[in-house]
C-alpha cells in the first residue's frame, strides 16, 4: 500500500489550483471527470483545454495524468514533457518531473527515472515521496543494470573482421603484383638472352670465349703462329741443303 501511495501522482492540489486560475470551461470539466475516475472523458476535455492554451503547463500536465491512469505511460510522458517546458514555477517543474519519473519506472527505464527524480528534488528538496521514489529508482537500477548493446558489439566485431579481410586482400594483391613484376623481369631477361643468342647465330656479333677473347681473334693468332713456324721450318731446311757434304766422284 505504501508503494502504491508513493507511486501515486501529484494531482489533487494542482487540480484545485487549476479551477481557480483557468477561465475556460473545458479544464474544470476535465477535473470533474478525473475525480469521478472517468479518465477517457477527462482526457477529451483536457485535450480541448490544451489546444486553447498551448503555452500553459496545467492542461498538458492534467492531460498526462488522465492518460497515465489509462496505462499509457509513454504518451503520458510526452505531455508531462510539454508541461515541464511551459512550467513557470519551481513547484510546477517539480510535479512534472516527479510524474515523468513515474512513467519511466513503469517502463523500467531506471536510469532515466533516477535523473527525473533527482531533478524533481532540486526544485523541491522537501518532498518525501519524491525522495523515496528516487532511492527506490537507484536500488532498481543497481539490481537491474543496463544491458550491453549486443548489436553494437556485433557491429564492432564485424567491422574488425572486415578490416582484417580488407588488409588480407590488400596483402594478397600486393603479393600478386610483386610476383607479376618478378615474372615480367624474368621474361624480359629471357627475351634479352634469346635476342643475344640470335645475334650470335646470325654472325652479327663474334662469339666470346672464356677470358673475353673472341674466337676470330684466336684463329688469327693461330694462323700467325703457324705462318711463323712455317717460315722458320723453311729457313732451317734451306740451311740444311747448303751445309750438307757434297759427294765428290773419284776420277780414276
Amino acid at each position: 500500500m505504501k508503494k502504491l501511495f508513493l507511486y501515486s501522482l501529484v494531482l489533487i492540489s494542482f487540480l484545485a489550483k487549476a479551477q481557480k486560475k483557468e477561465k475556460d470551461t473545458d479544464l474544470p470539466k476535465g477535473n470533474d471527470a478525473f475525480v469521478e475516475k472517468k479518465y477517457s472523458d477527462a482526457e477529451a476535455e483536457y485535450r480541448i483545454s490544451e489546444s486553447k492554451n498551448p503555452k500553459k503547463s496545467i492542461a498538458s500536465y492534467n492531460l498526462g495524468n488522465s492518460i497515465y491512469r489509462q496505462n499509457q505511460p509513454s504518451e503520458a510522458k510526452y505531455h508531462y514533457g510539454k508541461a515541464l517546458k511551459n512550467a513557470k514555477t519551481r513547484e510546477e517543474k517539480h510535479e512534472a518531473l516527479h510524474n515523468i519519473g513515474n512513467t519511466l519506472m513503469k517502463e523500467k527505464e531506471y536510469a532515466g527515472a533516477v535523473e527525473a527524480y533527482k531533478n524533481a528534488l532540486r526544485n523541491n528538496p522537501a518532498d518525501e515521496e519524491t525522495r523515496y521514489n528516487y532511492a527506490l529508482a537507484k536500488k532498481m537500477l543497481k539490481d537491474n543494470p543496463p544491458k550491453k548493446d549486443d548489436k553494437k558489439d556485433k557491429d564492432k566485431n564485424k567491422d574488425k573482421k572486415d578490416d582484417k579481410k580488407d588488409q588480407k586482400d590488400k596483402d594478397k594483391d600486393k603479393n600478386k603484383d610483386q610476383n607479376k613484376d618478378q615474372k615480367d623481369k624474368d621474361k624480359d631477361g629471357k627475351n634479352d638472352k634469346d635476342k643475344q643468342d640470335k645475334k650470335d647465330q646470325n654472325g652479327n656479333k663474334p662469339q666470346q670465349q672464356p677470358g673475353g677473347v673472341s674466337k676470330q681473334r684466336i684463329d688469327n693468332l693461330l694462323d700467325a703462329v703457324n705462318n711463323e713456324e712455317k717460315k722458320v721450318q723453311d729457313k732451317v731446311n734451306k740451311q740444311k741443303v747448303q751445309t750438307s757434304p757434297k759427294k765428290v766422284e773419284k776420277d780414276w
